[in-house]
């Protein structure tokens, strides 16, 4: 609370003092006051802060959770507790907390409530969000106050489910989950987020997945509307080994990527021998925009110092991007830890 006779903009500038991101905090008071000048209604400035509100709540519940992977689990809330799916649901989150990860819902019925009472409160969080009619979450994530959290909006809601995930799991559903599985596509495949793995999931003998694949990518690939390797941005199991092996699989070589301007990092869990580049760049050519793929050392988002590969690539090719992580991940590299524990973002004892 600022001390008394100064305003909160007083004590902010105050506490701006040494701060590392203070050129941003600037530009995000600089816009409010921009916005400030023009609009007087309070449904604007409802929606301001509201959005605003749903931001720091949300950063608050995941700042102390960064040095582990999260999974999210995406399906009907209508799917009924004796259905495959809620099954499969419940089994898929043991088998990633198994695995080290966390794993995301939307707090609500059905697969949603399947996959939080697999993970257990203590592996679970919740994003619920405030309807016109009450939706209440479910009894698996309701009493996990600090991993339980209510969005105003859906957008601000879709916002944390891709910055905070790192897999996704679809099963079959509706309007909704149709919307959360394209909207995941668009992002991954503009380059809007980051390479993550993304697993259509659904029981043995199901076909919902395969006649969805089969219209979808029929109708778009024959009429050139998406690219013939887009396909590879998502990958189908049956069994619950099957995903979260996938996802493993994912981070086996690969850690993460820093998308820059011209050119994309890939930081690495192990180093890609320098032999290896010239085999690199023949395979994938056509993956480049320009230049050749090269090796060398690039700070994740915790601040550690990992090997990579830098390469300048064509943006509208990131199936082709998915190939080449697949192609990392499947090399013989000398056995390390860091290969062995693709759950984890920060090496256990290195966390800054």
């Amino acid at each position: 609370m600022p001390a008394a006779g100064r305003s909160p903009l007083q004590a902010l500038a105050d506490e701006l003092h040494g701060h590392p991101q203070r050129r941003q905090i600037e530009r995000a008071v600089v816009s409010l006051l921009q916005v400030a000048r023009q609009e007087k209604e309070e449904q604007e400035w409802r929606l301001i802060a509201g959005c605003l509100a749903d931001i720091s709540e949300a950063l608050e519940v995941f700042r102390p959770r960064r040095g582990a992977r999260k999974i999210s689990v995406f399906g009907s809330a209508r799917t009924r507790r004796s259905d495959p799916c809620y099954l499969l649901a419940e089994a898929v989150a043991r088998q990633a907390v198994q695995a080290g990860f966390e794993v995301m819902t939307g707090a609500g019925a059905g697969v949603m409530e399947g996959a939080n009472s697999g993970a257990g409160c203590e592996h679970s969080i919740g994003l619920n969000v405030d309807l016109p009619f009450e939706q209440h979450p479910n009894p698996y994530v309701s009493a996990c106050h600090d991993r339980l959290l209510y969005f105003r909006y859906f957008f601000t809601r879709k916002l944390f489910f891709l910055m905070e995930s790192d897999a996704l799991v679809v099963m079959p559903g509706g309007f909704g989950t149709l919307d959360e599985l394209f909207e995941c596509l668009t992002l991954i495949q503009t380059g809007r987020t980051s390479p993550i793995p993304l697993v259509l999931l659904c029981p043995p003998g199901d076909e919902f997945w395969k006649v969805w694949k089969r219209n979808v990518h029929h109708e778009l690939a024959s009429r050139e509307l998406i690219s013939p390797e887009d396909v590879d941005l998502m990958v189908e199991a049956s069994s619950a080994e099957e995903a979260v092996a996938k996802i493993c699989r994912f981070y086996r070589v690969f850690h993460s990527a820093q998308l820059g301007q011209d050119r994309i990092e890939l930081l690495l869990n192990a180093e890609v021998p320098r032999a290896l580049l010239p085999e690199l760049n023949r395979s994938f050519a056509d993956l480049l925009d320009q230049g050749a793929i090269q090796s060398g050392e690039g700070v994740d988002d915790n601040g550690l110092l990992r090997p990579c590969l830098q390469l300048r690539f064509d943006k509208r090719r990131v199936g082709r991007l998915y190939q080449f992580i697949d192609h990392l991940n499947g090399l013989d590299l000398p056995a390390s830890s860091a290969l062995e524990h693709p759950a984890e973002r920060v090496p256990t004892g290195s966390q800054p």
